[in-house]
């Protein structure tokens, strides 16, 4: 019966440990001029993609666009835009929009 009791008294610690906090996902849109060609969206995919943070990446050739999901407790817009700096592209901040909490 006490063995009951301890194991109860354990499951009841490990569950309030381990609250889920929900995390601040953003998504933001810059545009970029220089990307002309499918060489340029590869380019900007496969260096944007290290920046810490980011959680997906999509390009649109056609507007000369890229959509960034980020968590904005590692990053921020200025921290993205500045990563395109590093594979010499000028990114202009659009606009960003919040993830609406999930419950």
């Amino acid at each position: 019966m006490k063995m009951k009791r301890i194991w109860i008294a354990l499951v009841a610690v490990l569950l309030c440990a381990t609250t889920v906090t929900a995390k601040d996902i953003r998504t933001a849109v810059f545009k970029v001029s220089q990307m002309k060609c499918e060489n340029c969206v590869k380019k900007i995919q496969q260096n944007i993609r290290f920046e810490k943070g980011l959680k997906s990446c999509t390009t649109d050739l056609k507007t000369k666009t890229v959509t960034i999901v980020y968590d904005a407790e590692k990053t921020d817009t200025d921290k993205l835009k500045n990563g395109f700096k590093k594979f010499h592209y000028e990114a202009e901040f659009v606009k960003e929009t919040k993830e609406a909490a999930k419950k």
